[in-house]
């Protein structure tokens, strides 16, 4: 899945290029530290229908395999305003202690938490810096598709990517200009998603997770 979304948007950036109408195109790869706060897990046990409910402090993990990060394609219509499509590969471990107090030995969406969304952005270009450094900020909505990764200690399991919900975006950041054609950036992101993950034996999982990240990344203009 994730391979289909990276084409896609090279295919986007190619269609771009090949319409002297658009202003700019961007595509952009990054990656960073990631966490996720606590949020609360509840829904029906696999096989037995007993209540789930708990808080559980999501660890983010980063920089573990498969690792944290992400890609953007950006149109800007114009020096201010663009619009873009991106994928994050985020993730959210449960520790140890907290999955095995509710029956689960693996509690995880770690290849990855996947969010996709369809964005808008407001930038000011050229603000500083003899007019290398642009701010922008952006925000989006769009589905999350996270690989689930769920065994109980009965031995029921599920692995596999679902569609688990709506999800939403918010980024601030600085670009800074190399050359024409590349630049650096560094941003906070903010993803939030609600998930609804089905299970076997009429089992079910529940929980909106949130992601705070800081990322470093090259974007590549056309």
């Amino acid at each position: 899945m994730q391979k289909t979304i990276l084409s896609g948007l090279l295919t986007l950036s190619s269609l771009t290029i090949a319409s002297p109408a658009l202003a700019e195109m961007e595509v952009s790869i990054y990656s960073g530290w990631q966490t996720s706060p606590h949020s609360r897990v509840y829904g029906d046990y696999p096989g037995t229908g007993a209540d789930i409910d708990a808080l559980i402090g999501w660890e983010g993990r980063s920089f573990e395999m498969p690792p944290y990060y992400g890609v953007r394609g950006t149109w800007w219509k114009n020096e201010q305003l663009g619009f873009g499509l991106e994928f994050t590969h985020t993730k959210a471990y449960a520790p140890d202690d907290e999955k095995a107090a509710i029956g689960f030995s693996d509690l995880e969406f770690t290849d990855g938490l996947n969010i996709l969304t369809v964005n808008a952005y407001r930038r000011w270009p050229g603000l500083w810096a003899e007019g290398a450094v642009t701010p922008y900020v952006g925000g989006g909505v769009g589905i999350a598709v996270p690989h689930v990764d769920i065994d109980t200690t009965t031995g029921i399991e599920e692995y596999g990517f679902q569609y688990t919900g709506p999800a939403a975006r918010v980024t601030a950041g600085v670009s800074y200009d190399l050359n024409d054609r590349f630049a650096v950036f560094g941003e906070y992101q903010f993803t939030y998603s609600s998930n609804s993950v089905d299970l076997p034996e009429n089992g079910s999982l529940e929980t909106d997770i949130k992601t705070n990240a800081l990322n470093v990344g090259l974007t590549l203009k056309f």
